[in-house]
């Protein structure tokens, strides 16, 4: 949709009733910077004896209706130049618009092709120095990334050169990608240019295009060390080159406004004093298509203030009307305004401007531009008269130098145990500052390859992640990646997408992730401990088997003739009777059973054979089960165990009471990130939308939330460092569970490090001599504060108190009682049962009986009487009735 917008600048009182020109603008839409440093030149340039007045609309530049929509608009205002912008699809609208009615039109645009007389470019054409400048480095084989939009003729010359020197040219056009695949679009570019050993490369391409693949190029880091690139445009200052900066790639490119120049200079303090909300852009840096726009306002003023001068009649007024009548009327003055605009010749942003008859600039001149270390540099320039002037050879301080005079930077993190401040660092100056595993690693690194180094601590405190909106690397992996450090040694975890931007050693340690939780409080022997040396279920299948044995027992004693007996009277007594008895009855059988199984015997026994087979095997299992429950019991009263609420992932997946996290940034939390186990990714689910956060900037931010969450937080982290602080007071976290995955740590160097083979051969030396494993006995297990066995010191031999044994004293209390209770019982009925049968009372009863219990006799002096049996009695007189 066309906005219309009829600006009226504010001009100094002295500018009233001065003459004025109409002139238009086109502007595409986001190009405030642009339109600030145009309505910055309105003010600049004016004068109190001519002035200005323009007639800007904002468009769509590629869309050719809306291009001839707003020509025409302008024209039939009467506006004596139009100035605006164009792309590959309105720039032959916009050129025979200009050709047909004589309207001169002013851009900062690309070059168009052709010979167009009424267009004038404010843009130096780059194919001289550009061409220049690959001779210059004497590439013979390199990639031409062009924008089509940008048109073609650049590439044309670059063709015909590379046919003539015979070089090898692979040309792409990344002009047509799709925004919403861009990202993807350009990283199989990249892979395939790597296939093709491309590392010379060429972007011929605007500023947000060479945005968007550097951007690219820093997240897949494989195309930064060794790389050369070219920017083929003329703001090589104009984007942010931070991110690639220490990455250890070559840019070059050209650059047409020099900042060092005094009217630059001077303006870019008028432009720093702007304010933003009135001037958008102008809290930042001019850009080289701004400063062309303002340097086409200058154009445009002097041009008009010549003809004013000149006295030559501009009237438009039998001319303006439909620049698409049949036929075309041209302007009549379009000539003449032709003619002023080309002849102008000034000092502007961008240098020396003048065109020839073709509207092109010629006389300029273009600095030639290198990436350091330090920042952007001139290295030369490039004029049409010397061609490329180079003022600086040092062209490649990127390049890998020779390691044996070179301190190499080693970057690494403040980790227990791995780096530490010592007590007294203050005391100390660099690498004696730390201790820890890795800084004794580094050393023995640092002895093996021969080289000087120095611990830096990474600024960000993080190991390395790639960010998911900028897809910029933090940490020690985006140290290596963009140049800041040679290496890192530090407990940094192998993972493929670490390994796809870096290079890493042999492990120097393998682990896996792990759970650690708050220790439990030890739970101490309960009241019935007794019973826990067997499960519940053995106790019920014993009392089963017990009454089982008795049931069978008693079975066969009555089954068997050889359990039935006589009872055999006293010397020179009759026998009372002649039936036979047997003495495993019911209560007999139960009582032989648990006499055997309390291992106390029994004064019966049984005389069958098949009774002998039932003790027999009861008796061997008695054995088992007692010895083996006394094997047992020992351990359950003395030890004081510890109940763990957590054993593995999959009672923290299965639960939500504890809630459980991983460190941010760090290779644990993209192990759960990017699993595809269904245990895995239901915690990864958990652990993503849980509120407050479950994730930690730092290993201890994490362990101190463990000990402070009363047992409602478990930590995910490498089991190493788990055991570590298992072994560190206040000995109040455990290691629960085994490893949820398997990994090691290795050491990192950038890509093409010449550090790479060295540093791996030096870790499996030291594996083969047994350094590693001594290095971590010395810093987990020899400086342990917790003693051996996981936390506490060794267990000693302690006598068992009163609470161990408190079960089996209440149950001889109870048996006891119960003994009473069943000894009363008896006695009352007994004694019921006496009062009935004798019919006497039952309170005489019980006192006859109580008596008898007490003092042995039922009469007053105590005695006894003795029932003699005579013959011819009955044989069912009781002892009773002879009382």
């Amino acid at each position: 949709m066309k906005l219309l917008i009829a600006v009226m600048l504010l001009w100094p009182r002295a500018l009233c009733g001065s003459p004025s020109v109409q002139i238009g603008g086109l502007f595409p839409r986001g190009a405030d910077q642009e339109y600030s440093a145009f309505r910055v030149g309105m003010v600049q340039f004016g004068m109190a004896d001519f002035r200005l007045t323009p007639h800007i609309d904002n468009l769509e530049v590629a869309n050719s209706f809306a291009v001839t929509n707003c020509f025409c608009s302008q024209f039939s205002r009467g506006v004596y130049a139009i100035f605006g912008f164009y792309d590959k699809k309105s720039v032959n609208t916009i050129t025979s618009f200009c050709e047909t009615l004589h309207v001169s039109f002013i851009t900062p645009s690309f070059p168009a092709e052709g010979m167009n007389q009424f267009v004038l470019q404010m843009r130096p054409d780059i194919k001289g120095p550009l061409v220049s400048l690959v001779e210059y480095y004497k590439w013979e084989k390199f990639a031409y990334l062009y924008d089509s939009d940008r048109g073609l003729s650049t590439l044309q010359v670059i063709l015909d050169t590379a046919a003539e020197k015979k070089w090898v040219v692979t040309a792409i056009n990344v002009g047509n990608l799709k925004d919403e695949r861009k990202d993807e679009a350009y990283r199989s570019l990249f892979q395939d240019l790597e296939s093709r050993k491309e590392r010379r490369i060429i972007l011929d391409c605007e500023q947000d295009k060479v945005k968007d693949i550097m951007e690219q190029v820093i997240t897949i880091g494989r195309h930064v060390k060794g790389y050369h690139y070219i920017i083929a445009n003329l703001g090589f200052l104009d984007g942010d080159l931070s991110k690639i900066q220490y990455g250890g790639a070559n840019v070059s490119g050209f650059q047409i406004v020099d900042f060092d120049d005094p009217i630059v200079a001077k303006f870019d303090q008028r432009w720093e004093a702007l304010e933003e909300k009135e001037y958008p852009g102008a809290d930042s840096r001019i850009r080289y298509t701004s400063a062309l726009t303002y340097d086409a306002v200058h154009v445009m003023t002097e041009a008009f203030r010549f003809l004013h001068k000149q006295r030559i009649d501009m009237s438009r007024r039998g001319n303006s009307g439909d620049c698409l009548a049949n036929p075309a009327v041209p302007w009549s003055q379009g000539v003449e305004i032709e003619r002023a605009l080309k002849q102008v010749r000034v000092d502007g942003l961008t240098g020396n401007i003048q065109f020839d008859q073709y509207g092109k600039r010629i006389n300029y001149s273009v600095t030639i531009m290198e990436l350091k270390n330090n920042g952007p540099v001139k290295i030369g320039y490039w004029n049409e008269v010397d061609k490329m002037v180079v003022t600086k050879s040092d062209l490649y301080p990127n390049d890998t130098m020779g390691m044996e005079n070179k301190t190499v930077i080693v970057t690494t993190i403040l980790e227990a145990p791995y780096v530490m401040l010592k007590k007294n660092a203050e005391l100390f100056q660099d690498n004696d500052r730390y201790e820890g595993y890795c800084v004794d690693l580094a050393a023995e690194i640092a002895k093996h390859c021969g080289i000087r180094y120095q611990l830096r601590i990474v600024g960000d405190g993080k190991y390395g992640a790639r960010d998911a909106e900028t897809k910029i690397w933090n940490g020690m992996v985006g140290e290596l990646v963009y140049g800041k450090a040679d290496i890192a040694i530090a407990p940094l975890t192998i993972t493929l997408v670490r390994e796809e931007v870096i290079d890493f050693s042999k492990p120097f340690m393998s682990l896996g992730i792990s759970i650690m939780i708050k220790k439990p409080q030890k739970s101490k022997p309960g009241v019935f401990s007794f019973l826990d040396p067997l499960a519940y279920e053995i106790w019920m299948c014993i009392v089963f088997a017990y009454i089982g044995v008795s049931v069978v027992l008693f079975l066969v004693s009555r089954f068997s003739p050889y359990e039935w007996t006589l009872e055999e009277p006293e010397d020179g007594a009759l026998p009372l009777t002649t039936e036979s008895t047997n003495e495993f009855g019911i209560f007999n059988s139960l009582w032989f059973s648990l006499g055997a199984f309390m291992r106390q015997g029994c004064d019966i026994s049984p005389r069958s054979l098949s009774g002998r087979i039932v003790g027999g095997v009861w008796w061997f299992f008695t054995l088992i089960i007692i010895s083996s429950y006394t094997a047992n019991l020992a351990a359950f009263l003395t030890v004081e165990r510890m109940v763990s609420p957590i054993e593995s992932a999959e009672d923290l997946a299965k639960q939500t009471e504890i809630a459980y996290g991983t460190l941010d940034s760090g290779s644990t939390k993209e192990f759960f990130r990017r699993s595809k186990i269904a245990l895995f990714d239901k915690m990864w689910q958990y652990m993503k939308s849980a509120e407050p956060s479950v994730f930690v900037k730092k290993t201890s931010e994490g362990v101190q939330r463990v000990r402070k969450s009363k047992g409602k937080y478990a930590y995910l982290l490498e089991s190493t460092m788990n055991e570590y602080i298992e072994q560190r007071k206040p000995c109040d976290t455990m290691k629960v569970g085994g490893n949820l995955d398997s990994k090691g740590y290795g050491i990192a160097t950038p890509k093409g490090s010449p550090l790479r083979n060295a540093v791996n051969l030096a870790v499996l030396k030291l594996n083969e001599q047994g350094l590693l494993d001594k290095l971590k006995n010395k810093w987990w297990y020899d400086k342990g504060e917790c003693g051996s066995g996981g936390g506490e010191s060794k267990e000693k031999t302690s006598a068992l108190s009163l609470s161990n044994v408190a079960g089996v004293f209440y149950i001889l209390v109870g048996g006891l009682g119960l003994a009473m209770m069943v000894a009363l019982v008896e006695f009352c009925y007994k004694s019921r049962a006496e009062a009935k049968k004798m019919k006497m009372k039952f309170t005489d009863a019980m006192r006859s009986k109580a008596r008898l219990s007490i003092t042995g006799s039922t009469s007053e002096n105590g005695r006894v009487p003795v029932a003699y049996l005579r013959p011819g009695l009955p044989m069912s007189l009781s002892m009773t009735d002879l009382s």
